[in-house]
């Protein structure tokens, strides 16, 4: 088909400034995407490491608690009585048997590197009792027990014994005072490595107990047993 003047049949050309869409490739897009998100503007108000760590520790949290309340007998109801029943029967254990003792092994040593007499000892504890350092009075008292027994030739100095060690022995010799020696013993072992708090009434039996046993008489028969 012809039109006056010579055109022909073909169409005006499309030019770059006509209102054409431009496709753009798929991963130069997402890149550029990514390039611009990543600006500091874009991320001022985002949490931060802790605030993140949080979070998913409470998500955590939250499952772990609906999994439970799902699984228990009553659903939460359920749940929040076997918690309530677990602590009550803590607490009862707790208040039955106190403080868990430890027991006293090899290395746990009456005295430790400095040699003091009994008289130092004792000035020792009576300055902790007066300042109502209980637990210190205590460890101090003991180990003058202790060492005015050694003093006195009942016991055989030496390194390392315990004061349950100590206490059996000195009990042959004077055993009158045996179960006494052994209270006292148990008394140290508790506020030393027991975790319990000592008080007056304490520190009193121990500072008689140690009167007494200077003034007891041994009993020869056994003596012997008792240092050899």
């Amino acid at each position: 088909m012809s039109f006056p003047g010579g055109a022909t049949g073909a169409r005006p050309p499309i030019h770059a400034d006509d209102q054409v869409p431009v496709d753009i490739p798929r991963i130069p897009a997402r890149e550029a995407a990514e390039r611009e998100l990543s600006k500091p503007m874009y991320h001022e108000n985002d949490p931060n490491l802790l605030e993140r760590a949080l979070d998913r520790f409470w998500e955590w949290l939250a499952g772990v608690l609906d999994a439970a309340a799902g699984a228990s007998p009553g659903g939460p109801l359920g749940l929040v009585v076997i918690a309530l029943v677990v602590v009550a029967l803590a607490a009862a254990l707790w208040w039955r048997l106190g403080t868990p003792h430890r027991t006293a092994v090899a290395g746990d040593a009456l005295f430790d590197n400095r040699p003091l007499s009994a008289a130092e000892h004792r000035t020792t504890a009576e300055a902790h009792a007066a300042a109502g350092r209980w637990n210190q009075a205590v460890q101090e008292r003991m180990r003058a027990i202790v060492r005015s027994l050694e003093e006195r030739a009942l016991l055989e100095p030496r390194p390392g014994r315990t004061a349950d060690e100590a206490a059996a022995e000195a009990g042959r010799p004077l055993p009158a005072h045996a179960e006494a020696l052994r209270s006292a013993a148990r008394t140290f072992d508790d506020v030393t490595y027991g975790g319990r708090t000592a008080d007056q009434q304490a520190y009193t039996r121990l500072r008689d107990l140690d009167t007494e046993l200077g003034r007891a008489k041994p009993d020869l028969t056994t003596a012997q047993g008792a240092i050899g």
